[in-house]
């Protein structure tokens, strides 16, 4: 079988047979002209009237199977928009191959067709180019990742997808055990344990293109099932693993975008990545920091301030240049309503013009004023943005602001790609629904060598061997050195206040394997779907997935999940109560 092949003005004159869909018929003055589509792209056909396939091409419909011979010649009226668009082939021999019904949207990159539309009817969707073109730059992207690992001797293991359900991270999809009846097995969320139990056994270089399972709330960038690139290896320490990872990453922009990435990337600590851009996984291809002017106000009269100050909150500022003009109030309103969805109880402004306006002008003092100028920096036209209180809220707030803003604006580069690491992750985060601290990662992430002993004492000031590579604003992996020290290992489990119960019923298998000589390692993994969206410029994960779920996890073309039959639950022992 040989290769695909898209035809151009160095064919001409060649005899072709090619097979597709019929993309559309027109009759023109008696000539037949058809956009045959398949893998390739469209290519013109022309059928003229004294050819005995005539009747056939002028009977032909959207989404017919055909096929034809032909010879390829140069066309007069060229498209410049297709990549055979200087060409077309004079069909000497036409085959309808099969029909179609009519088609419930038009396929084409321009479609109005609704999404669920598009979902219902995936394998029509699948048709147009802009996802066809999805999926190739995927599959480049995986024989990218795949050669460049193999050549530095990582073996590809699978792990199982029958697996054990363990606390901590997302819900757990759950499978009810048939032979063992009340029992169940949890698709893995990752193959977290399985890959340092690899590391045990002593393949010190293994990766794996893994779907994963999380049962969670959904939104544009996140799947209920999704596909990792895992990588994990032995005899390493934080600098190596995102050493390695960075370099997979920028050969697979060379790979398939032959786009050049700068190694080695910048590093960001985590506490300077929130402190300054509100996010663990800071946008940078534009400015707008965020600036703490909690300063400026220690002896300020304003009551609101005054109040955040005395209740260690803080005050913190963006500024967004040259765009007073820009914002109305009923703009700067719907801003507000914006940043209240992240539990900001307000949001002021300033305006740097002429005359300086805005909601709190009248409650500043003229030094205040003077020292925001100073500080923030202000020429004429800025806007200043405030918003007060707990710094829980503030910096994710204005962190999600500066990114609407950037958006709003337009002033991103949509071709312009800034990576970095976000290093020294906190080991622990606070969970109002538990009341506890959690893990931050997952619970067999290893904590700095010297904050092992804060484990139990000092949680909110803990820190761990963790480190994300973001993209644009997105979290496209990340990982961790894991605990290979058993001690360090119960301590962790101290820390998470997990019973010797719990951590029996859920780790004791994994634990007793930190017994037989537990290697030190490492790795990280890569979210196979979103680095694709990234690539392939789309803002929508399901894009990039030939087959993907709704925002309510259900899948429109298959109707599922679906009710099973009363025969399959009495197999396995279930009741379902419908309340």
């Amino acid at each position: 079988m040989e290769k695909y092949q898209i035809y151009n003005i160095k064919n001409v004159g060649e005899n072709v047979t090619i097979n597709g869909w019929v993309s559309r018929v027109r009759n023109l003055g008696g000539l037949v002209f058809i956009d045959l589509r398949n893998r390739c792209g469209i290519i013109q056909l022309v059928v003229k009237p004294d050819n005995k396939y005539y009747d056939l091409a002028n009977s032909l419909k959207s989404e017919y199977v055909i096929k034809v011979s032909g010879v390829i010649s140069e066309r007069e009226s060229k498209n410049s928009k297709l990549l055979t668009g200087d060409i077309e082939v004079n069909v000497d021999y036409l085959e309808l191959v099969n029909t179609s019904k009519e088609i419930p949207f038009v396929i084409s990159d321009d479609t109005t067709a609704l999404e669920d539309t598009r979902l219902k009817y995936r394998y029509l969707d699948l048709r147009r180019e802009s996802l066809r073109n999805n999926l190739v730059i995927r599959n480049n992207i995986t024989f990218s990742i795949r050669k460049f690992l193999n050549n530095l001797d990582f073996l590809e293991i699978e792990t199982p997808v029958l697996c054990k359900s363990t606390p901590e991270g997302a819900r757990d999809y759950l499978v009810p055990s048939r032979i063992n009846k009340g029992s169940f097995y949890a698709l893995p969320q990752s193959p977290q344990l399985y890959k340092q139990l690899l590391m045990v056994g002593g393949m010190e270089r293994y990766f794996q293109i893994a779907k994963c399972f999380r049962d969670e709330d959904l939104r544009s960038d996140r799947q209920p099932e999704f596909t990792q690139v895992d990588v994990e290896m032995s005899f390493v320490d934080e600098d190596m693993v995102m050493e390695l990872g960075e370099k997979l990453v920028a050969n697979v922009f060379k790979d398939v975008l032959n786009m050049d990435i700068k190694l080695p990337l910048m590093r960001m600590k985590y506490d300077d990545a929130m402190n300054n851009y509100g996010s663990d996984k800071p946008d940078l291809r534009f400015g707008m920091e965020i600036k703490d002017i909690s300063s400026i106000f220690k002896n300020t009269e304003f009551s609101i301030f005054k109040n955040v100050l005395e209740n260690n909150g803080m005050i913190n500022a963006i500024v967004v240049n040259n765009a007073s003009d820009k914002f109305s109030r009923k703009d700067i309103d719907k801003l507000t309503e914006f940043v209240k969805g992240f539990g900001a109880g307000g949001l002021a402004y300033l305006k740097f013009q002429e005359e300086i306006s805005g909601s709190i002008v009248k409650v500043l003092s003229e030094e205040e004023i003077d020292n925001l100028k100073k500080e923030l920096e202000i020429s004429n036209n800025d806007l200043v943005f405030i918003i007060s209180g707990n710094k829980k809220i503030v910096k994710p707030s204005l962190g999600a602001l500066r990114c609407k803003l950037a958006r709003d604006l337009d002033l991103i580069n949509k071709d312009d790609y800034k990576l970095l690491w976000v290093t020294d992750f906190p080991s622990f985060e606070w969970s109002d629904e538990e009341q506890r601290f959690m893990a931050c990662h997952h619970p067999f992430t290893s904590p700095k060598d010297e904050d092992v002993d804060k484990l139990l004492t000092d949680k909110e000031h803990c820190y761990s061997k963790a480190y994300d590579i973001v993209i644009n604003g997105y979290e496209a992996g990340g990982g961790s050195i894991r605990i290979h020290d058993e001690n360090v290992q119960k301590k962790m489990f101290e820390a998470l206040e997990l019973t010797e119960k719990d951590i029996e019923e859920k780790f004791g298998w994994f634990n007793e394997a930190l017994k037989y000589g537990c290697p030190p390692h490492g790795g990280f993994a890569l979210g196979l779907d979103r680095l694709t969206m990234l690539l392939a410029k789309t803002e929508n994960i399901r894009d990039v997935i030939a087959f993907p779920k709704t925002n309510k996890a259900t899948d429109m073309m298959c109707n599922c999940p679906s009710e099973v039959d009363d025969k399959q639950l009495e197999e396995l022992g279930i009741k379902v109560n419908n309340e």
